[in-house]
């Protein structure tokens, strides 16, 4: 693959077509002078680029963010396997073009950075628990509602967050026999496992959020420590979790964790319970993975 520099790029100006491969918004922020966008994370990359430049054999330049991210050496190889013939990486992108002091245009505004902070409530419609449930030979999975909660944001760090289940709306999605699939429902709800008309919410606090520095956007920032009440049982409960802003109204957060259900009194088909089950055994463990949207609290 044809890398080139800064100085090289900035004595061709104008004698090929140059690429931003970042989102739109970046694009409209910060840009070389002279290039055109076409995004390398959206699927419609490459016809993006057969719009700009029909002719595979001119002469193309693509940059990024610079090291390390991937972006621009991800679009050079993508235009070079689409037919491409003449295709270079400015691989030190933005980083090593501002390093040499030279000029962009663009807004200049970082549109990323918002003020986040304050109480955010729980938007029950949007977010969600999804469930697996599994046995020696087969599992099932489906969604509990959430009833409401609230994430607490500090200084820009998360200060708190607490979520409800409602046990009550506990539902089946891999049983398309509806008969088979209601007679599930009625046994998750039953004191075998989660004994709902007796406990009808579950819930978790944070008590404490501890900051993962290591962290990229994408995988954890935070691990959540705090207690999981479920069946009338409080349990001690850590997990790691994304939190993020949307904007400087809306957050989410995700994350994915294992309970173990015998840790709340749901004994039926454990393994370490009950001797000679056989194809009646039950895993302890029950996979969660919870997806939350909030929005920004009204202040009175």
């Amino acid at each position: 693959m044809k890398t080139i520099t800064a100085h090289e790029l900035k004595a061709l100006a104008g004698h090929a077509a140059l690429i931003h491969v970042l989102p739109e918004e970046h694009f409209a922020q910060q840009h070389l002078p002279g290039a055109v966008n076409a995004c390398v994370y959206e699927m419609i990359f490459l016809p993006k680029v057969a719009e700009l430049v029909p002719d595979k054999s001119a002469a193309i330049i693509v940059y990024g963010a610079g090291d390390p991210s991937l972006d621009s050496s991800t679009a050079a190889g993508k235009l070079e396997k689409a037919g491409y013939t003449n295709v270079r990486d400015f691989r030190g992108g933005l980083t090593e073009w501002l390093q040499h002091g030279l000029a962009v245009e663009g807004t200049g505004l970082q549109g990323d950075s918002c003020e986040v902070n304050g109480v955010y409530e729980l938007d029950t419609d949007t977010s969600v628990v999804r469930w697996t449930g599994r046995n020696l030979f087969n599992h099932h999975q489906g969604t509990v509602k959430l009833a409401g909660g609230r994430i607490e944001v500090q200084n820009g760090a998360l200060k708190a967050a607490r979520f409800t289940l409602d046990m009550n709306h506990i539902v089946c999605e891999d049983l398309v026999d509806t008969a088979y699939n209601a007679l599930l429902i009625r046994h998750l709800r039953d004191d075998d496992f989660f004994a709902v008309e007796r406990f009808p919410t579950a819930e978790f606090v944070c008590e404490h959020a501890e900051p993962l520095p290591s962290c990229t956007p994408g995988t954890p920032n935070y691990t959540l420590h705090g207690s999981m009440t479920l069946r009338g049982v409080t349990q001690p409960l850590s997990f790691p979790a994304v939190i993020a802003a949307a904007d400087a109204d809306h957050l989410t957060g995700q994350a994915q964790f294992e309970i173990d259900r015998t840790q709340f009194g749901s004994h039926y088909g454990s393994g370490r319970l009950f001797a000679f089950l056989g194809k009646h055994v039950v895993n302890d463990h029950v996979h969660l993975h919870v997806k939350l949207h909030a929005k920004r609290a009204e202040t009175e």
